[in-house]
């Protein structure tokens, strides 16, 4: 692998005589990791070594093929690069997880660190995932789904779009687009785009960014800024620029030695010959002065008619714990009960977004389940649930034809190892399949 000449200068300037070390890192093939999602656990998942900064997250020996595991299509586990896992040490060290927070994941697609903060955040906390390109929200969507975690919104705006939010969230973490320094050795494409320019343009989009993301934390809250490169201009010199622009200061975060990491000013750097994973940085910023802003707003949706309550109740482990609406396109949507002035702010503060748990439609006497509610933790685990093997759930998230019998007519969960994996309906002899036609897969099962 031939890097570009200022690249290697620059990082001369950083490593000194750790140079060749780090590029010789570079050369040697990508760990392979996951992180285990602790609310869906299972002992067929595939183990390994534990990353060091987060117990959840498991090194593989090798890159199994992960569409043909029915446990990730049920959300049991994320595959995620190791060293951005370091997010969730920084929130345990930075926030009391036990409160009631909200957290806003600025930059979120794909969802690795928004499904990584729902796995921290307690039922009384509220996460929005936003992503400001509408073409990766789809998938941001999906994986916040496959999760289960019920307490979020999904959302479709540039930063700066976000006035109406100034002073609302205990934690802001800007994952910032950026060069991919840190991800030449996963993506060689990301290194025959970068250039000294290229950077220079990177820094300026962060500090747009960040200038907006900053006004949306609350006083006394934090703000975690992170990207997977190296250099200072992405780095620590825009942490400088956010503390001199907006009156944040950085958190000293307690690290072991033996995690490898770099730390320098309270900033943390990963380098792969140091740390079992890619490039990455992280600073943890506290607001020092800013706004504390109650929640309010009136609910900008209809509530669920009370004939239709019992037909929905049945399917909640707990209904008792939601508000129940009715959307103009007929979705039944959930809310949490001890987030409703949270949700209130949220969804008019916010034009392009979810509105909540996406429970199903109804249809006249008929409830029709959706794919997203099957695999959230708030379903009624008592349900009619049928168990296949892993060839017939593999066949079921095809779409294709199961050999299963059934006694009875109806709705059943279709479940693998225990855990969810979508939704089939008997009638008579016929067996139809709702798993979503854009989630099946694709590749030959052979």
């Amino acid at each position: 692998m031939t890097f570009p000449e200022p690249f290697i200068e620059q990082q001369k300037a950083i490593l000194g005589d750790d140079l060749n070390a780090f590029l010789n890192a570079l050369q040697e093939k990508s760990p392979t990791s996951i992180r285990l999602n602790p609310a869906k656990k299972s002992d067929k998942i595939p183990t390994g070594e534990t990353v060091k900064w987060n117990t959840d997250g498991v090194y593989l020996s090798e890159r199994p093929t992960f569409t043909l595991d029915p446990l990730f299509h049920a959300g049991a586990y994320y595959v995620q690069e190791a060293s951005s896992m370091f997010v969730a040490e920084a929130m345990k060290q930075a926030l009391d997880l036990s409160a009631p927070l909200r957290v806003m994941d600025l930059c979120a697609a794909p969802g690795g660190k928004s499904t990584l903060i729902a796995s921290l955040l307690n039922e009384d906390s509220l996460l929005v995932a936003n992503e400001a390109i509408k073409s990766r929200v789809g998938v941001l969507k999906e994986n916040l789904e496959r999760w289960g975690f019920p307490n979020y919104l999904v959302s479709n705006h540039d930063p700066e779009e976000m006035v109406n939010l100034e002073g609302i969230f205990d934690a802001v973490l800007v994952d910032a687009p950026c060069s991919g320094e840190g991800l030449f050795r996963k993506d060689p494409k990301a290194m025959s785009e970068w250039s000294p320019e290229s950077v220079r343009l990177c820094s300026l989009r962060q500090q747009r960014i960040l200038q907006a993301a900053g006004m949306l934390v609350k006083h006394d809250g934090i703000l975690i800024y992170s990207t997977c490169t190296y250099n200072p201009k992405e780095n620590q010199e825009n942490v400088d620029w956010l503390c001199k622009m907006q009156d944040f200061e950085t958190i000293k975060l307690q690290i072991p030695a033996d995690w490898g990491i770099t730390e320098a000013n309270n900033t943390y750097q990963f380098f792969p010959h140091k740390t079992k994973g890619e490039g990455f940085f992280l600073a943890v910023l506290r607001k020092k002065e800013g706004i504390l802003v109650n929640m309010k707003g009136k609910m900008p949706l209809n509530f669920l008619a009370k004939k239709h309550l019992p037909l929905v109740h049945q399917y909640f482990k707990e209904p008792e714990k939601f508000d129940y609406f009715d959307k103009m396109d007929g979705q039944v949507i959930a809310i949490p009960i001890n987030l409703k002035h949270e949700y209130k702010t949220m969804l008019r503060g916010l034009t392009k977004r979810s509105s909540g748990l996406e429970v199903g439609q109804i249809k006249g006497t008929d409830f029709i389940p959706n794919h997203a509610f099957a695999l959230s933790t708030a379903i009624n685990p008592d349900l009619p649930a049928v168990d296949l093997s892993k060839d017939d759930a593999l066949k079921f998230l095809k779409r294709e034809p199961i050999s299963q019998p059934f006694d009875t007519n109806g709705w059943f969960l279709v479940r693998y190892e225990g855990l969810n994996l979508g939704w089939l309906k008997v009638i008579g002899e016929r067996i139809n399949n709702y798993f979503p036609k854009e989630w099946r897969i694709r590749m030959d099962l052979e």
